[in-house]
């Protein structure tokens, strides 16, 4: 059984020095202790924090980025973008799928993220596309949940899909097929569930039966209130904004994922907090899209759970989701040190902490160091100038404010290391990859 010692960690409690993480062989935790332990120790480089859960992903996108930034005939928003995104779906094959997705993958690893959720809606092949971003995850090394998506309509009131759209197609009874399909690969570092797209896109029905065919605990994804427009149409088709419909039909608890939630009002961002859900924030994406911002502060006021997710891929790094999340909540209230409080009035360890424990939505148990959890450790560069002299809560503010990247050395996901003095063993291969599928897809 291996033991670790840190000569800085970050426990839930907050940062303590010179602890021994025990893991055994399951890849789990089983005690953080004070001092040097007992057996043979492997100290480690430099300070140690929990990884963090990437909540939500299209990995597709990741090979979009940048290609949706030149203005239109009209004003852009996100339904323009829409538009591009399903041309450019329209031409991805699996094996391209899988180039690209390992080397999303191999990024978050480096950037701190050690688990992933992959909100899946290539469906025309089948089974196909998602084994191949399966594929994918365990050759990276990241844990990954999948998140096959029921696609059922363009628009409230059950419009047909768009040309654009019939690759997404899928129902329930398909949803839950590809699940079964998949449930013998199931295991501590691949878990599943389901996303219910939108309510634009999964009618109650729809929503009803995909629930009913579910393990009761298995995570339910689903995005909501993201865009104006979205909750103006909610309004007409079923007299309810997004997220209050939801709430008072669809017996949210623990085990489901809000995507975005942007637009919701006091009453509802309090409901959803005391339902037990987590808000899944994606912050770059959301800026990118121009979609708003979360009401966050009344969400943490009243207790709400909240994770990041890098959705679309224009960054691969929580530090930058984590830092534009403060600074648009700065921007938006016109004050500093908004998400701190309670526990911690640092606002790095505060961000990063509770980032980290947003791994429940992925259905595992990580993102503490404590036993229970699984070793997912990320252990940063203190070489570095940007984290020189820093101790406590300092390193944590040093990571996020500092404007620094490059600042992970060493990651470990349930056990294994997988990154290594900043490098991934397949980083290379990954890159080549990913650039013979950009190069085919942009031709």
């Amino acid at each position: 059984m291996p033991s670790y010692l840190a000569a800085d960690a970050l426990l839930p409690a907050g940062w303590a020095r010179d602890v021994t993480i025990d893991v055994d062989a399951a890849g789990d935790i089983t005690a953080v202790t004070p001092g040097l332990g007992t057996g043979e120790v492997e100290r480690l480089a430099g300070p140690v924090l929990p990884g963090v859960p990437n909540l939500h992903s299209h990995a597709f996108q990741r090979a979009m980025a940048g290609l949706a930034e030149v203005s239109g005939a009209t004003d852009d928003d996100f339904w323009s973008w829409r538009e591009l995104m399903y041309r450019f779906a329209a031409r991805l094959v699996p094996a391209q799928a899988r180039a690209i997705a390992m080397h999303l993958y191999v990024d978050m690893l480096k950037h701190g993220y050690t688990a992933v959720g992959e909100f899946h809606y290539l469906h025309d092949g089948g089974a196909d596309m998602l084994a191949h971003v399966l594929e994918a995850a365990r050759a990276s090394g990241i844990a990954i949940t999948l998140l096959p998506v029921v696609y059922r309509w363009s628009g409230f009131g059950c419009k047909a899909l768009l040309p654009g759209q019939q690759r997404f197609q899928a129902s329930p009874a398909f949803v839950l097929d590809l699940l079964e399909t998949f449930r013998p690969q199931l295991g501590p570092d691949v878990r599943a569930g389901a996303a219910p797209h939108s309510l634009r896109a999964v009618d109650p029905g729809s929503l009803r039966e995909l629930l009913a065919g579910l393990p009761h605990d298995a995570p339910v994804h689903v995005h909501a209130a993201e865009q104006t427009k979205e909750v103006q149409d909610s309004l007409a088709a079923l007299g309810r904004r997004p997220v209050e419909w939801l709430l008072e039909n669809a017996n949210v608890d623990a085990r489901w994922c809000v995507v975005h939630a942007t637009h919701m009002t006091p009453q509802e961002t309090r409901a959803l907090a005391a339902s037990g859900a987590t808000a899944a924030l994606c912050p770059t994406t959301e800026a990118n899209l121009g979609d708003g911002f979360f009401p966050l502060p009344t969400y943490r006021d009243a207790g709400g759970r909240w994770g990041i997710g890098s959705d679309s891929h224009v960054s691969r790094d929580p530090v930058e989701e984590l830092r534009l999340l403060e600074y648009g909540q700065r921007l938006a209230h016109r004050r500093r040190n908004v998400v701190s409080g309670g526990a911690f009035s640092a606002v790095g360890t505060t961000l990063w902490l509770e980032a980290a424990r947003a791994g429940r939505a992925l259905g595992r148990p990580m993102g503490a160091i404590a036993p229970g959890h699984r070793a997912d450790l990320v252990i940063l560069d203190d070489v570095r100038p940007d984290l020189a002299g820093r101790a406590g809560d300092a390193i944590a503010n040093g990571l996020i404010f500092s404007g620094a990247s490059g600042l992970v050395r060493d990651v470990m996901v349930g056990g294994r290391w997988v990154l290594r003095d900043g490098r991934h063993a397949q980083e290379e291969a990954a890159a080549a990859g990913y650039r013979q599928a950009l190069t085919e897809l942009l031709a």
